[in-house]
């Protein structure tokens, strides 16, 4: 499917429907999980099981599905001894989900995710630029429609870098952010809150967004965070972003190296929310991590 068509529908101000989260829907087909890697190497493992997950997608009706390349990022590939395998993981996640989109006989657009996954502050963002030039490149050879930049879990400093990489590419690039409640000030930001690995980033999110802007006019989406936060978070996008605005929340939480189910809401109390999102403005809606195939189908009738 061409990007134009994708275009087309958010400029006569239809709503574009994302996939939800690939691992968990995995995990529910029984691929294994890697402790590094996460659910990347069910491309090469478990290409059945991820072929099915792409094909559900779609017919739950998916206008964009995503590639299994968040957690196949050249820089954690290289870390946990995979350097030889950086193209193979890649370039068959593409081919997998080219396989379901040709076998739906949809049209459906497909987006390469280039992800902050490994990407450590500490590790300095110049040593992290190789790595997002990397997969970018290796992507868009591969013939996805669109680079979606999944900068879940990073500072602004991150993003920064990872826009500025995506720059000069010729694709379509939507950029992912996932945001927090600040347990202090109780301000909404820009960020991540892992309690168990007493991980705290909380960066302003409204100046966050200006300056993302300078950088970025595509849409920008909050991802993998929870829903009463991704609602806040909403709020303050639309109010400081002029470009097209996306959600796609998580359900539960990470437990390595598994994902952890919380059933908090019915695929029909996130359809009551997502409503609510449309209503304000949001373009986009999707799932992330725990958001499987019944919410999304759920969702769809926001298509209509």
């Amino acid at each position: 499917m061409s990007y134009t068509l994708i275009q087309e529908k958010i400029d006569q101000g239809k709503i574009i429907l994302l996939d939800g989260g690939i691992g968990a829907e995995l995990e529910k087909k029984g691929a294994k999980m890697d402790q590094n890697l996460w659910c990347g190497k069910c491309s090469v493992d478990s290409p059945e099981f991820l072929k099915e997950v792409h094909e559900n997608y779609i017919y739950a009706g998916a206008d964009v599905i995503t590639t299994n390349t968040y957690a196949t990022t050249p820089i954690s590939l290289r870390k946990h001894g995979y350097e030889d395998s950086i193209e193979l993981f890649n370039k068959q996640a593409v081919q997998i989900a080219k396989q379901a989109i040709d076998n739906s006989k949809k049209s459906v657009c497909l987006a390469g995710s280039v992800s902050s996954y490994g990407s450590f502050i500490k590790l300095g963002t110049k040593s992290m630029k190789p790595s997002f030039n990397e997969q970018i490149k290796i992507l868009s050879n591969e013939g996805v429609d669109l680079i979606i930049l999944e900068a879940m879990t990073s500072q602004a400093e991150i993003v920064e870098t990872m826009l500025e990489c995506s720059s000069n590419i010729k694709l379509p690039v939507w950029l992912s952010i996932s945001c927090v409640i600040d347990e202090n000030t109780k301000n909404i930001t820009l960020g991540y809150d892992d309690v168990k690995n007493k991980t705290k980033i909380y960066e302003d999110l409204e100046e966050s967004l200006k300056n993302f802007s300078k950088l970025h006019k595509g849409p920008i989406l909050i991802a993998h965070s929870d829903i009463k936060t991704t609602s806040a978070a909403l709020d303050t996008a639309l109010k400081n972003y002029n470009g097209v605005i996306g959600a796609y929340p998580n359900k539960g939480y990470y437990e390595k190296p598994n994902w952890k189910f919380v059933d908090d809401f019915s695929p029909n109390d996130y359809l009551e929310v997502a409503k609510k999102w449309v209503s304000k403005g949001v373009k986009i809606v999707g799932g992330c991590c725990g958001i499987g195939v019944e919410e999304i189908k759920a969702v769809s009738i926001l298509k209509q």
